[in-house]
């Protein structure tokens, strides 16, 4: 396949998930929480062709990248906004669906976020995320990880607050929905690898462009931080099959607004 994308490319197994999830309608007025470079709003302003798609991220980059794209394919239903979703004043019910694929997992007070999102929509509207399991149940980062720390002093995991696995829990993740005001909170399991490329240079040089990767290397010095890297390499070699593929488990959550 075409490796234009890196992201996009990494998740687009993930992606049919989402988009039979969603389900979107012709006249549905959509809402896409960290939409990245758009890829999720412009399938929902495809179908959506009565209604619109307003993607919102807080990456200015990503948003012109993704306005680019959606100039090139002539679509003039849907939008992107600059905003944290955690606090943007969206106007109030103006929204049938919302969906976010992995664009939910960092807020910093989850309850008051979602309850934000809530309030932009209609009274039945439907939420669907896809979210990281947990962190346990991810090849693809732990097994980068334990082989870049193996026989270093680097630090195996980075106490920063929210995570990309914060919403892995559904327990944890149902009692957040549920205070936020939404009903009906269900969870599918996705069990689909992740895709890192079609050769081992171009996951290497994906994996490289994460940022724990960077920032575990940046603990090490030189010596240690190459011999780090070469067994980074000979992983990927391991899950060299044509394409480069690591193990994941995500979780399809669908919530309704009351």
């Amino acid at each position: 396949m075409r490796y234009a994308d890196p992201y996009d490319a990494e998740l687009r197994l993930h992606n049919e998930y989402l988009r039979v999830a969603a389900d979107v309608r012709p006249r549905h007025r959509v809402l896409d929480i960290g939409c990245g470079t758009g890829q999720t709003t412009r399938e929902a302003a495809r179908v959506a062709v009565a209604g619109r798609a307003l993607g919102v991220d807080i990456s200015a980059p990503m948003l012109e990248h993704a306005r680019l794209l959606s100039d090139d394919e002539g679509l003039r239903n849907v939008s992107f906004e600059q905003d944290d979703a955690q606090v943007h004043p969206f106007p109030s019910a103006s929204f049938d669906l919302c969906i976010s694929r992995f664009g939910t997992m960092f807020f910093a007070d989850p309850v008051a976020a979602f309850t934000n999102i809530r309030r932009a929509m209609c009274a039945d509207a439907r939420l669907v995320l896809l979210v990281w399991q947990n962190r346990e149940r991810n090849e693809w980062v732990n097994a980068v990880r334990t082989a870049l720390t193996t026989g270093t002093d680097a630090p195996t995991s980075f106490e920063r607050g929210p995570d990309a696995f914060s919403l892995g829990e559904p327990a944890v993740t149902e009692g957040i929905l549920k205070a936020a005001g939404f009903t009906d909170v269900g969870f599918a399991d996705v069990h689909e690898p992740v895709y890192y490329g079609p050769d081992i240079d171009t996951a290497y040089d994906f994996v490289l462009s994460l940022r724990e990767p960077r920032e575990l290397l940046a603990t090490m010095d030189g010596a240690t931080a190459e011999r780090a890297r070469q067994r980074l390499r000979a992983l990927l070699a391991q899950h060299d099959t044509g394409d480069v593929f690591f193990d994941s488990r995500a979780w399809i959550i669908t919530a309704r607004c009351h």
